[in-house]
């Protein structure tokens, strides 16, 4: 394995415990702030120390508390990049490439490894000016420079476009897909976007509060989750608790009606969650049925979402608390005029049984 991780670190709210392996890939850790994605980057570059564990990078043990082994930041072959990019204001952009270089490298190769990473980042023209002096996509331009230039053995990016607005991240995307590609070794993503992960990612580790819900490629995290965790971090807008009534059936607590799902229904069903793009208008008599009317609708450039309020009262929620409601979504192109879409509006919804999404407790 490229990278192997088995580590535990307890603070006083909080505790990490993750162990996963990975091989020359891109695996994404996908999680809600404060989950520990960020920890466990940090755990890997030294700059924090787990209680205990083993990270192995490329052969290399970087911490093991069995044995006693654990290398400074300075000897791990890592390059991470964070949010903020963390480059020298006091130096040059050539200077802030060749600071990831080892200083023992001849001062020739030196300043062709600067020249490459130049090009390579299209920054040619730019290695005298200072950071104070460039965009932001530039400035991460150079902090994408600076990690190559280091020769590391393993890249991890900590939610990367964060401070970017969206025309620099779709053109940063595809530098980002580039460097991926030519890049040999394991890359560790950090994300809480689902749509960022799947386009860059190989695998998907979704972390829940410090622990790993689910490993999969991110396919399966969309079509197959198996965590209440993959749920609601995948995108899922529509979830509930169940019970049990039959194989194939079950009655959705938080919602107020039965169910009929494609998946077999085990005894210790705990939610089911459904895509807010997967409901559809009724059409004439079908399973899965619900009469529910339309409370509020927000537009978007190219999609609408329709929140809609089930006209059955949830068996299982108190009478004090908020009613439920549920979120129908869909792109314009896709829409029917004939089907009435105002506030008020009394519409018949069907879930297909196979776009069900059934977690185990």
């Amino acid at each position: 394995m490229s990278l192997i991780v088995d580590i535990r670190k307890n603070f006083p709210a909080f505790e990490l415990d993750v162990a996963f392996e990975a091989e020359n890939e891109t695996l994404g850790l996908l999680g809600a702030s404060g989950c520990g994605k960020s920890l466990t980057l940090r755990c890997i570059a030294g700059l924090e120390t787990p209680d205990e564990g083993r990270i192995v990078v490329a052969g290399t043990t970087f911490y093991d508390s069995g044995q006693g082994i654990n290398l400074t930041a300075q000897q791990r072959k890592t390059a991470l990049l964070f949010q903020n990019y963390m480059l020298f204001p006091n130096l040059t952009v050539a200077e802030n490439i060749a600071a990831g270089i080892s200083r023992k490298t001849p001062k020739d190769e030196v300043h062709a490894i600067i020249s490459e990473q130049l090009t390579r980042f299209g920054l040619e023209g730019f290695g005298k000016r200072y950071p104070i002096r460039l965009s932001g996509g530039q400035q991460q331009r150079v902090a994408l420079a600076r990690m190559l230039a280091a020769r590391p053995a393993i890249l991890m990016l900590d939610e990367p476009f964060s401070a970017l607005d969206s025309h620099l991240k779709a053109s940063l995307e595809l530098d980002l897909l580039d460097l991926f590609d030519s890049f040999d070794g394991t890359i560790v993503y950090v994300s809480h976007d689902i749509d960022e992960a799947f386009r860059f990612c190989d695998r998907i580790a979704v972390i829940d509060r410090g622990t790993i819900a689910e490993i999969a490629p991110p396919e399966s995290i969309l079509e197959h989750p198996t965590s209440y965790a993959t749920l609601r971090v995948s995108g899922v807008k529509n979830i509930s608790q169940v019970r049990r009534i039959g194989p194939h059936k079950v009655e959705a607590l938080d919602w107020g009606f039965e169910l009929t799902c494609a998946q077999e229904v085990v005894s210790d069903a705990g939610f089911l969650g459904v895509r807010a793009s997967f409901f559809e208008v009724a059409d004439g008599q079908q399973e899965n049925v619900f009469d529910c009317t339309v409370s509020r609708i927000v537009d978007s450039r190219f999609e609408r979402t329709v929140v809609l309020r089930p006209k059955v009262a949830a068996k299982s929620a108190p009478e004090t608390a908020a009613p439920t409601t549920l979120q129908w979504r869909f792109n314009w192109v896709d829409h029917n005029p004939g089907v009435p879409l105002y506030r008020g509006a009394h519409l018949r919804i069907h879930i297909p049984p196979s776009r069900i999404h059934l977690i185990n407790n």
